[in-house]
């Protein structure tokens, strides 16, 4: 263990997380998976409804996200890789998960990720990926 604060010792160790297990920040590889899932379902949702319209698929992954990272933390593919969204203690709300998708579908805020683990969409909405 070092004495230098420019030194983290993992990703999430700047926000007191644990370094593995439960609570722990969701690996990078898992957050890109549960990405995936949840555009394929919106995908899904789009074709049976919409004739697979591009903006019907990026309404319906807006909505879920607002409404299901919102509310409970997790969305669909979230929930199935066992990871969660959180603000605080609890789920971000649903104006949080707003900022925080649109932060998300505009690509580059996702992939500048800082000392801390986080994404730029999730350190401007004040959210973390964790592990559950």
């Amino acid at each position: 263990m070092t004495d230098s604060k420019n030194d983290a010792g993992w990703p999430g160790d700047e926000l007191g997380l644990p370094p593995e297990g439960p609570g722990s920040l969701a690996p990078f590889g898992l957050r890109v998976l549960a990405l995936f899932i949840d555009w394929g379902l919106a995908s899904l949702i789009s074709l049976a409804w919409f004739a697979y319209s591009p903006w019907a698929t990026l309404g319906a992954f807006v909505v879920m996200h607002v409404l299901l990272v919102g509310l409970l933390g997790v969305t669909v593919g979230k929930r199935l890789v066992r990871i969660q969204v959180v603000r605080g203690n609890s789920a971000p709300g649903p104006l949080w998960a707003l900022v925080r998708v649109l932060l998300l579908m505009l690509v580059l805020p996702t992939l500048v990720i800082s000392s801390d683990g986080r994404g730029a969409h999730d350190r401007i909405a004040g959210t973390v990926q964790l592990r559950m």
